[in-house]
């Protein structure tokens, strides 16, 4: 890891510790850069805004979900179980601070912002995307629209049950996801 990699780690880190002793709102990057000692010039040679702090905490759900996928045993999955496992393993490494993260994602939906609630719906797609290159889904258009739209909806409803999840393990969260993935495939998608 480089220095460079290693100072944005940091910066993210203190984001969300800071805001889980208050809330994201309130975080301002100069407090970061006072937490770490360091300049905002620092912080900006990492990241322009506060909002690609928080792109960023979602990053690492994506790279956990990816690396998940090299475990050997998960070529041996079926489908449904394939989905289930990378979408729990993409709500890991947010569940280090649920509610900061439940707060990034209000902060994200606050009316007037659009230049945060677009690339937001866009971040959704990425991740979508991800999902279904890491689930070897083949489907091709018209199909894979079809296929698309519905793993969105069931990543959506499974993220929101999930934001709320106060159960062990996420016991709530697990089951609201199998059931989405059942009907998903009783339709004819996600197989």
């Amino acid at each position: 890891m480089t220095q460079h990699s290693e100072l944005c780690e940091a910066i993210i880190n203190c984001a969300v510790s800071l805001a889980s002793r208050s809330s994201w709102e309130s975080v301002r990057l100069s407090d970061i850069a006072t937490q770490l000692n360091i300049s905002l010039a620092d912080i900006n040679n990492c990241f322009a805004e506060k909002e690609q702090i928080s792109d960023a905490w979602f990053d690492r759900a994506d790279q956990n979900m990816l690396k998940v996928m090299q475990s050997s045993v998960f070529t041996t999955l079926e489908n449904q179980q394939k989905f289930h496992h990378l979408m729990m393993a993409w709500l890991e490494p947010l569940a280090i601070n649920q509610k900061v993260t439940r707060q990034m994602i209000l902060n994200k939906l606050e009316p007037g912002h659009l230049h945060i609630q677009i690339p937001a719906l866009l971040r959704i797609s990425l991740t979508v995307q991800w999902l279904r290159e890491a689930a070897d889904q083949r489907s091709t258009l018209p199909w894979r629209a079809v296929d698309e739209t519905a793993l969105t909806g069931v990543y959506l409803i499974t993220f929101c049950c999930w934001l709320t999840d106060n159960t062990s393990m996420y016991q709530r969260t697990r089951r609201c996801l199998k059931r989405q993935l059942k009907v998903a495939s009783k339709i004819g998608f996600l197989k």
